[in-house]
């Protein structure tokens, strides 16, 4: 349950992308404007988790879980109704507020019930189940494209919140103990966040998991426009393509958890991750320059791409290890810088007016880089 509350999220970027294009079509608009509807969601997603955050360390996880699930259905249920590109915005905004509460209390739940390599470790198998997302819900978004219109997309997830909503209300018990939670003060919460952006360990890593999540993000919200458009790929195909690099972060992601605490630090294993990354982004780079064959490009990708479970997993305890009785800031705060840079990449990729090869393999060099920089910084 926890892996399908982590998911969340990337379920719901995923599933709609080879529509994309199409929705551009339907909906009379531009490629950007389309894309922007995953900018806002995932600025949603981010400013919903500061606000989910510190509500569970004082209301426990529970409560804030059912809520914003509860508007995520609905969130849904707007987007498959929606008119025109604006109205299809706000029911991206209201979904991604419901989405937040599930990815941000997913991680404080781990925290609230590990430590140390366990911690580690059980956020690699969490990276497994986020893997799987990418691999399935494309191909189930491509295929529900080939009998019904971009709307059904966004039913079917609709229904799924509704589903996982169920089995929270029925099935998942509360793990912050009422003993330990944080009084409700506004001065409280603002103290807890001045001490967490002062604090450079828990910083560092945040800030290295943000930059690498947003070079994957460039990925995420560029990718149906460069390899349909550019290359030729059908939704289809794309849809096949963006699963076998989420079954990289599933595979990678399982053999970071196997390796930790028996092979490397958790340190070690970031910084060799990282470095993968940046060397596939730079192949990347060099493919969408040069106009190589578009097998170079996708293993360039996959470099890319399949790091993240290594990288996420491992920054994500290091981060929280020192944090345990404000686990829910924490985590909201990662989640916050995480997804504001990955919309901030993702937009300035798109300020040219259209989506190129270049500037998305520009976009993920430039963020890989510079979390391996910002791990490498001490204090």
């Amino acid at each position: 349950m926890l892996g399908a509350l982590s998911a969340f999220g990337a379920l719901t970027i995923d599933m709609y992308l080879p529509a994309m294009p199409g929705m551009a079509s339907e909906l009379r608009t531009s490629a950007p404007m389309v894309q922007l509807t995953l900018t806002v969601f995932v600025v949603g997603l981010a400013v919903g988790q500061v606000i989910v955050g510190p509500l569970s360390d004082t209301w426990g996880r529970r409560r804030p879980l059912v809520i914003g699930l509860a508007v995520y259905v609905a969130g849904s249920l707007w987007c498959a109704v929606a008119p025109t590109a604006g109205w299809l915005i706000g029911g991206r905004v209201l979904q991604s507020l419901g989405a937040a509460a599930g990815t941000v209390l997913a991680r404080a739940i781990v925290r609230d019930l590990f430590s140390g390599t366990a911690m580690t470790r059980f956020f690699s198998t969490l990276m497994m189940i986020n893997g799987v997302a990418p691999v399935v819900a494309p191909v189930v978004g491509g295929q529900l494209l080939t009998v019904a219109t971009w709307r059904a997309v966004f039913l079917v997830l609709a229904a799924a919140g509704g589903v996982l909503l169920l089995a929270v209300v029925f099935a998942l018990p509360e793990s912050l103990p009422v003993r330990d939670r944080a009084p409700a003060h506004p001065r409280a919460t603002l103290r807890t966040f001045r001490g967490l952006v002062t604090d450079w360990h828990y910083l560092r890593y945040v800030l290295a998991a943000a930059l690498m999540f947003a070079a994957v993000f460039a990925y995420i919200s560029g990718s149906s426009f460069v390899l349909q458009d550019a290359y030729g790929l059908s939704a289809q195909q794309f849809s096949l393509v963006f699963g076998f690099n989420g079954l990289g972060i599933v595979v990678l992601g399982q053999v970071g958890g196997l390796l930790v605490g028996r092979v490397a630090t958790e340190h070690t294993l970031l910084r060799i991750a990282l470095t993968v990354a940046t060397v596939g982004a730079a192949g990347v780079l060099a493919g969408a320059v040069l106009n190589l064959a578009l097998p170079l490009l996708l293993v360039s990708l996959f470099l890319v791409v399949s790091m993240l479970g290594v990288v996420l997993a491992n920054a994500t305890s290091l981060a929280l290890a020192g944090h345990g009785s404000a686990a829910g800031s924490a985590s909201s705060l990662q989640g916050l810088l995480q997804f504001l840079v990955g919309g901030l990449a993702a937009s300035a990729m798109s300020l040219p007016g259209h989506i190129t090869a270049t500037g998305m393999a520009t976009t993920m060099l430039v963020c890989s880089a510079a979390a391996l920089t910002v791990l490498g910084v001490r204090r």
